[in-house]
């Protein structure tokens, strides 16, 4: 489609006011191409659904020295930012907020994940990704990952 035909079509509109969220997001990719995803634990938003490791990005923090401290805070790994390679980001309007999230591929750090904040993990195929049940904005990460890989 040429740019002069899609600026004939009206402009999805998305509510104003929305306060953005930045979040930071690690694909960790183990030796055996797998990736590492955690469940939301219950009393959080979106309780029980998969997706990438990562957290939300503090006042001064770069997104990724804030990877590197949620998934240290989050499941006891030591990675440093020379590690993180960017490979997709999702963009994603929810009722309450806007969500922008850079997702980072990771292939080496220090340490065995473990579940720091009652979370559960599990190792994944990327071809798996599909089959679990994920926040909207992340489902459309999947493809893009799979891609880069």
């Amino acid at each position: 489609m040429s740019c002069e035909i899609a600026l004939a079509k009206p402009r999805n509109t998305v509510s104003a006011g929305l306060p953005l969220l930045l979040v930071s997001a690690g694909a960790l990719i183990d030796a055996d191409g797998r990736i590492l995803m955690a469940q939301r634990p219950e009393g959080k938003s979106m309780a029980g659904l998969w997706e990438f490791p990562g957290g939300k990005v503090q006042e001064g923090e770069s997104p990724e020295f804030a990877l590197c401290r949620e998934l240290e805070e989050e499941l006891g790994l030591d990675l440093r930012e020379t590690c993180l390679t960017p490979i997709a980001f999702a963009s994603h309007a929810y009722d309450e907020f806007h969500l922008l999230m850079p997702l980072y591929a990771c292939r080496m750090w220090n340490g065995d994940p473990h579940p720091r904040e009652g979370q559960k993990i599990k190792w994944v195929k990327p071809d798996e990704l599909y089959d679990l049940p994920m926040p909207e904005a992340d489902i459309p990460l999947i493809s893009q990952l799979i891609d880069r890989l």
